[in-house]
């Protein structure tokens, strides 16, 4: 017996059996959408929470489907915690990687105000830049890896002291302002003392 054909007669079984955790409607969607023409990997979430539904322990859906413990017990406890019609939102395979011009754009934002997108306040935040940035690219990484970005590049999210805006600011509209130093000497006059 082929494994397609001991599948099919498991996948029979589900279609009878009494649900265990999914509602009917969830029960009712995954079973249509495993009959759409889908990828291998999003058609074995739906089957892992099918058979978990129906009572298959986790080995024994490793067994028929041939996936890892590590996959079935995810897919598992998603069904468990009653979010089993989410099973295409979670992307397959490794995540997108940041691009020269998901670079530039970060520069770009980080040298301008949140303001000028919209935004409610003056200063971006790794959070935030993370956010606008997963809008525009679809590339979702932490906050902490924008800080990484930023340091390699030279830049921060952390604000200038108040010396150092002004600085800026002045050096930006071309004129440096440096400490002046004076071209006359000092002199001391040093007279006796009469005695």
């Amino acid at each position: 017996m082929s494994y397609y054909s001991s599948q099919d007669k498991i996948f029979d079984t589900i279609y009878t059996q009494e649900s265990r955790f999914l509602t009917s409607f969830q029960r009712k969607v995954l079973l249509k959408n495993l009959q759409a023409d889908l990828q291998p990997e999003y058609r074995r979430r739906i089957e892992i929470m099918l058979l978990a539904d129906s009572g298959k322990s986790q080995t024994h859906i490793c067994e028929i489907l041939g996936c890892s413990q590590e996959m079935a017990r995810y897919w598992i406890a998603v069904a468990q915690a009653g979010l089993a019609h989410k099973w295409n939102e979670r992307p397959i395979g490794r995540p997108k990687t940041v691009n020269h011009q998901y670079l530039e754009r970060l520069k770009e934002l980080v040298s301008c105000s949140p303001r000028e997108y919209g935004y409610g306040f003056s200063c971006w935040t790794a959070q935030w830049l993370s956010k606008h940035l997963a809008k525009e690219f679809g590339i979702e990484i932490s906050d902490r890896h924008i800080n990484r970005l930023l340091k390699q590049m030279g830049l921060s999210t952390k604000r200038k002291s108040s010396y150092q805006q002004q600085t800026n600011c002045l050096k930006n509209a071309g004129i440096t302002i440096c400490d002046l130093q004076s071209n006359s000497q000092p002199s001391f006059h040093l007279s006796k003392r009469e005695s």
